[in-house]
């Protein structure tokens, strides 16, 4: 029954609501857990480029297609969890993943609506600036001229890490973390 529906419906058992509150945290838990993963001390190349990739591209996809489960505050709580991890300046990733959020929110209606490739090249184009702020904000925190090898490559495996995790992701959104499914 719909809950718009008038009529007498049971109270959801404790065990429905578990359900529905692990499918609503879904989004927000496979991304700290990617987060987690990569940062492993398991010699993973360029793994401060992939963390930042994967953190643009869960953020961005979970925007898109589910804003719900990823309020600011869960994208405030993945930056400082990227910022802790990595050795970036604290609070830098935190205001990028917060701005990566604020485009994907602003541009949600258009792009829910167009073709995977349109989805993507916004995607690419989103993460490669949110690199270019890393990389900026980095040297302004720091005072430091960096090279900007980091952020390309960061930009460069966001863009190419997005159809690798689409797939996975729009599969858990339609099925696993999809709470009317519960």
């Amino acid at each position: 029954m719909s809950d718009r529906l008038p009529g007498i419906r049971p109270a959801p058992t404790l065990a429905s609501r578990l359900d529905a509150a692990g499918r609503a945290a879904f989004p927000a838990a496979s991304t700290a857990l990617g987060l987690l993963l990569i940062s492993a001390p398991v010699g993973l190349p360029a793994a401060a480029e992939l963390r930042l990739a994967v953190a643009f591209t869960c953020v961005f996809f979970w925007t898109v297609f589910r804003p719900a489960s990823v309020p600011p505050l869960v994208v405030f709580v993945l930056g400082l969890l990227c910022d802790l991890l990595g050795q970036a300046p604290l609070g830098l990733d935190i205001l990028v993943l917060l701005a990566v959020q604020g485009v994907a929110l602003k541009l949600r209606r258009v792009l829910e609506k167009q073709g995977f490739v349109r989805v993507w090249m916004a995607f690419a184009s989103c993460a490669a600036a949110a690199s270019v702020a890393t990389w900026l904000g980095t040297m302004a925190l720091t005072m430091r001229l960096l090279s900007a090898t980091p952020a390309v490559a960061t930009a460069m495996i966001a863009a190419g890490l997005y159809p690798v995790l689409a797939f996975p992701l729009s599969r858990a959104h339609r099925t696993l973390a999809e709470p009317r499914h519960a």
